[in-house]
């Protein structure tokens, strides 16, 4: 049993030992994913054409590094080479040259011919006369260094910094001691290594400047192939921030791929055009009918409210009771359908009888004609006068559309107010403010868009009442703009323009919501 443990035991370490090297290779091999990842993301947000340019100068730099690597290397044994060449040739001239040597008797300087330090400068090279018998120095070049022992090998070798060849070399006749001595040839190995340098220098300097010049020329290729692109870009820019697919783009008589991008997003925008064309006309036949539609269904309303009002009067019990149920409906329906009619003529830019009028005057009224409804809350007035040119009636139904907003959201006791201030430019501002709960931050993006409703709205409204204010303030060249009032509830700001807008103005913005702003 102990064995059986044992052995357990051992296995379990073995598992173990090799879960840990698996996870150590399963790290090491995602921190070289994050490497790679870290390295490739930077160069991927570099524009194309560095990355070209780029691309081109390093594989033009592995190029000239492959091709400066050999021939640097031949070009160094080469040097080596002659160097070591040279120096056997000034050894073996200075054998041939007749060399006399004269020890005077009375032990002075030996004097030598030729002169070797002249024989020397030439190459600048070093010259040691040694004795053949004793070893001993006989004579030299002036601050000939130390050559290493002499001996006849007819080989180079280096010591101290010199390549070395040793030579035998016979005296010549008359002179003294006669025979042979060796002559040590020498010259420095620094000399050697500064040509190798300059070698290797201009050859560094060949490389980076051959990238640099890879570089400049594939930045200015690669600029003249991306200039059709950037036409493109700049195309398809404009149409953005004209939003008008009639534009043209910009399309090269080549047949290359950029050509086919360019006829392609070319033939795209002509689609779009189209599509909105279709689009528009749609929309604008719908805008009419609904305007139409809702002209007519005025009215047959008419009548029908005319005669449930007269029903509701005259019947009694439970007959009398459906005939007012069905005037509250009918009642409804024809405000829906006004609510329309208004819409669909500002949609259509359609012609409105326009005149003078004072924005305290249409506050005034229309706080009179919601007094019934606005007992339970605290409604202020602050008209100052603002004269501007539009239709009354839209702009009493703006008026009407917000105040009676501010009311239908609130709870009794909210504080309402309600004024006008005219503008430098001859417009005119109406402001309706509460302190209520504010508008939810959910519905603000949605506000003015139609059959929107808060969540207090317990169907008492169609969702159309913001939207109208947008619509009329648009028609009259003006904004609106909605935020926090300084009680924390709602504040609704409507900006009129001194002049109704002209058809064609406000024709050009058919279709496009009206202009608001949510602070």
């Amino acid at each position: 049993m102990l064995d059986g443990a044992k052995a357990g035991l051992a296995s379990a370490q073995s598992f173990a030992s090799e879960a840990g090297a698996a996870a150590r290779r399963m790290a090491r091999h995602e921190r070289l994913i994050g490497a790679r990842d870290a390295l490739a993301t930077p160069i991927n947000r570099l524009p194309i054409r560095v990355r070209l340019a780029g691309t081109s100068a390093a594989l033009t730099l592995v190029i000239l590094c492959i091709f400066a690597a050999a021939v640097g290397t031949l070009t160094t044994r080469r040097i080596r080479a002659d160097f070591t060449s040279s120096l056997s040739t000034g050894a073996a001239s200075l054998r041939n040259y007749p060399l006399k040597i004269n020890i005077p008797a009375n032990g002075g300087p030996p004097t030598i011919t030729p002169n070797l330090d002249v024989f020397a400068k030439a190459d600048h090279a070093v010259i040691r006369i040694v004795s053949t018998r004793t070893g001993a120095l006989i004579g030299g070049t002036t601050h000939a260094p130390y050559l290493g022992p002499a001996e006849a090998n007819n080989s180079v070798s280096s010591e101290h910094g010199y390549l070395v060849t040793t030579l035998d070399v016979a005296l010549a006749e008359g002179g003294y001691p006669a025979g042979s001595v060796y002559l040590q040839y020498a010259r420095s190995i620094s000399d050697l290594d500064k040509t190798v340098g300059r070698v290797q220098l201009f050859l560094l300097v060949c490389v980076l400047g051959g990238a640099g010049l890879a570089y400049a020329a594939g930045s200015w290729i690669a600029r003249r192939a991306m200039a059709p692109i950037a036409e493109l870009t700049a195309a398809a820019r404009e149409v953005e921030l004209t939003r008008d697919p009639n534009q043209g783009i910009p399309v090269s008589q080549s047949e290359d791929e950029v050509a086919e991008l360019g006829r392609t997003l070319e033939g795209m925008l002509h689609a779009l055009a189209d599509a909105r064309a279709e689009t528009e006309a749609m929309l604008e036949r719908q805008r009419a009918f609904v305007a139409d539609a809702s002209h007519e269904l005025r009215t047959p309303l008419t009548s029908v409210l005319a005669n449930l009002e007269l029903l509701g009067e005259t019947l009694r019990g439970d007959e009398g009771a459906a005939a007012r149920s069905a005037l509250r409906s009918s009642q409804r329906m024809r405000r829906l359908v006004a609510d329309l009619l208004l819409l669909a003529r500002a949609d259509v830019a359609r012609e409105r009888a326009d005149r003078p009028l004072d924005l305290a005057d249409v506050i005034v009224e229309a706080a009179a004609e919601l007094g019934p409804v606005s007992r339970a809350h605290e409604l202020e007035l602050d008209p100052v006068s603002a004269p501007i040119v539009g239709a009354r009636d839209d702009i009493l139904r703006v008026a009407l559309n917000l105040i009676e907003n501010a009311l239908r959201h609130t709870p009794p006791g909210t504080h309402v107010t309600v004024g006008t201030r005219p503008l430098e430019n001859g417009g005119g501002v109406l402001t309706v403010t509460d302190n209520g709960p504010g508008i939810p931050a959910e519905l603000a993006p949605r506000l003015f868009e139609r059959f929107v409703r808060g969540a207090g709205d317990r169907g008492g409204s169609f969702g159309l009442g913001l939207a109208i204010v947008a619509a009329v303030a648009s028609t009259h060249g003006g904004s609106v703009e909605v935020g926090r009032g300084p009680g924390g509830g709602a504040r609704f700001v409507v900006v009129f323009g001194p002049g109704s807008r002209s058809t064609d103005a406000a024709g050009a913005g058919v279709g496009q919501p009206a202009p608001t702003t949510i602070v």
